[in-house]
Order: structure tokens, then sequence, then C-alpha cells
């Protein structure tokens, strides 16, 4: 088949690699324009657009995919199927029905579950055991079409986004080939998704990641999992002896116990270091200060001389 792409992310570059190797025609790229990022502000394309033009295929870096000079590009295409991955726009229906057999999309979930931005942050942080990638159709409703393919994956405990995300990234392109493959075979199952079962993964926020230490240890592992390594979980230190304020962001933690402890001992370092928490304690391995690099907390510890009663406090504000 004739395949047209509209992807931004380097979530879809696996993809990109099978479709480019498998025995459809990857005929045309669509993705957002370079946008001004770091210091120097310079246009910098997204990772899809450098794909291209490593592998020597056409890519159009589109505005508003809907307006009528990109309508006009892509029926140009003549496409048979159009693949989204992590495009960033919506979709009209006059881009879609330019295609035979329409649109199909790659999402970050085991849908009807985790409709939206980021679905693999929140089925971490809700402590999910399973996640995977959906195959579905579009339809008017974000994350709503009908199911095609699903490929699943565990949820271990020392996952954080970033690694199922790129967990997840490998997983796709099976997935899509075989589901592309139904569609050209004419045996794909388009099957509804269950209403009532959806659930939601709206797009993260810094402040998702200002925690309340009076949450279990277990639900704040999952989110310092979740949010890593963007919002991160911030909080404020306050040593002991000086009252020195700074913000940490907790990397990677181990959860010590699940007992209730003592409300006024929230957020206190006990006799090993470990933050004290609505119940059960939190053993941090690695922080990042600000406007510092990632560091171990022994080493922390060591240079800021912490001691027992210290405390780590809930951020209240950006």
């Amino acid at each position: 088949m004739r395949i047209v792409y509209f992807g931004s992310a380097d979530f879809g570059l696996l993809s990109l690699d099978a479709i480019m190797g498998s025995g459809h025609e990857l005929v045309h790229i669509i993705t957002q324009p370079a946008h001004a990022a770091g210091r120097g502000r310079k246009p910098r394309p997204t990772p899809v657009a450098v794909w291209a033009e490593k592998n020597g295929v056409e890519c159009t870096g589109v505005e508003n995919i809907n307006s009528p000079d990109a309508v006009e590009l892509v029926r140009a295409c003549k496409g048979d199927l159009l693949v989204v991955i992590a495009f960033g726009q919506k979709i009209g229906n006059e881009v879609i029905d330019l295609h035979k057999h329409r649109a199909i999309n790659v999402h970050g979930s085991v849908l009807p579950k985790y409709r939206g931005a980021a679905p693999i942050n929140w089925a971490i942080v809700n402590g999910e055991t399973e996640t995977g990638v959906s195959i579905i159709t579009l339809a008017e409703r974000m994350d709503a079409g009908d199911v095609l393919r699903i490929g699943r994956i565990p949820i271990r405990q020392w996952d954080t986004a970033e690694l199922v995300y790129n967990k997840l990234a490998e997983l796709s392109p099976c997935t899509l080939l075989d589901a592309i493959d139904d569609i050209e075979a004419g045996r794909a199952v388009y099957t509804p998704q269950d209403e009532s079962l959806v659930t939601y993964a709206p797009k993260m926020k810094k402040s998702d990641g200002f925690v309340d230490f009076a949450e279990s240890a277990r639900s704040l592992d999952n989110k310092v999992r979740g949010f890593w390594p963007w919002p991160g979980v911030h909080a404020e230190y306050v040593c002991h002896q000086t009252h020195k304020r700074l913000i940490v962001i907790i990397a990677e933690v181990e959860v010590v116990g699940d007992e209730p402890n003592d409300p006024k001992q929230v957020g206190l370092l006990d006799d090993d270091l470990n933050i004290i928490c609505g119940s059960g304690r939190l053993r941090i391995v690695k922080i990042k200060p600000a406007g510092k690099g990632m560091m171990q907390f022994k080493d922390f510890v060591n240079g800021h001389r912490c001691k027992p009663a210290d405390m780590f406090k809930t951020v209240e504000t950006l």
C-alpha cells in the first residue's frame, strides 16, 4: 500500500523504520514545522523531519494540516492509508477521506483506558501493572476510534515513564505492521471501544509533580516513576540545623514498609535517612538538586550534612 505518515515525535521512528523495510511504500511524511528551541532559539526540526532527511523520504512541515494548501498536498500524495503517530494536530475528515483505507493511529495505552495526551505517565502513577499500544482508527473524539490491534507489556516495579515510553516505541512497529497487513488483506476487525471502561490521561503540568508526603510511600513511588523525566517530583528540603532551603527532584526511590505513620512526622527523615510518608517510607537513591546534575543521595547527604529530622516539604507554588 501507499502510506502517508503524519508524525512529529521520536516515538514513531522505529515504526518508520519498519514501514520502510516492509513491502509497503512510504510516499510522504508530514510533520510539525521547525520551532525555535534552546538558548539560541534556532529553529529545530522535529525528530521525524530529521529521520526523513536521513532516509531520503519527502517530508513537509505543516502548521495547519486542515488548511486548503495542506489538503491539496495530501491529495497529491495519492495515499492508500494514513498512519498517524504523535503528530500534534487534530486531523479533519477532509484529510482522512483522501485515503482509500482512511487513517489509523498508534496510541500508547490499552484502550479504552487512558485516552489523552499522557497515557504512559498516568498508567504508572495509577499503579497499573500492564500497558501497551493500541492501533485505532481516527475518530472525531480523541482516541475514541475502533481498535484494530493491541500489543501489551508489563509495567515493572522499577519502570519509569521514560523506560516504558522506549519499550512501547519498540513494541509499536510489529503491532502497526500487523494492522496494516490486516487492512490490505481485507481481514481487519474494527472493534468499537467499550465507553463504560474509558479513563483519561490529561496533559501533564509542572504542578503535578508537587507531591504531598502524607500520601503512602507506594503512591509517591508511582509518582516518582510516572513523572520522570518530566515534570519530576519536586520537594523542598529543609536542613535541620540551618533551615537552608532548596528544591530537589527525587529521581529514584525504594519503598520501605507500608505501616501508617504519625502525621506529625510526615516528611521528616528517619534514623536511616528515609522519608517518613503517610504510610511507609521512601529510601531515596538518586536526586537532582535544582540547577545541578543527578547525584547519589548519599553524596547529597554528605554535602549537606543531612540528619534525622531534616525534612522534605511539599512545594506550594511554581
